[in-house]
């Protein structure tokens, strides 16, 4: 079983932690060099842009790097 890899970040004005699996930081630390972001500031985008705040940071930062990598295949059927 892998580990949770934690890393902080400050996000509107406040610390925060969150624990992936080593692939999806990876996988998000490349994202933001594709897109020239530090990665801090791309988990700010995905934080802001998450439609409900209720969501994890966590989930929504494995989503987003799901819809990165496979857009087509990471939709919900609907």
């Amino acid at each position: 079983m892998k580990h949770l890899r934690k890393r902080s970040f400050r996000l509107a004005g406040h610390r925060t932690s969150v624990a992936l699996e080593p692939e999806f930081w990876t996988a998000l630390e490349a994202l933001a060099a594709r897109q020239a972001l530090s990665l801090a500031a791309l988990v700010a985008a995905v934080d802001a842009a998450r439609p409900d705040p209720a969501l994890p940071l966590a989930s929504a930062l494995r989503v987003h790097a799901l819809r990165q990598h496979a857009p087509s295949q990471a939709r919900p059927p609907g």
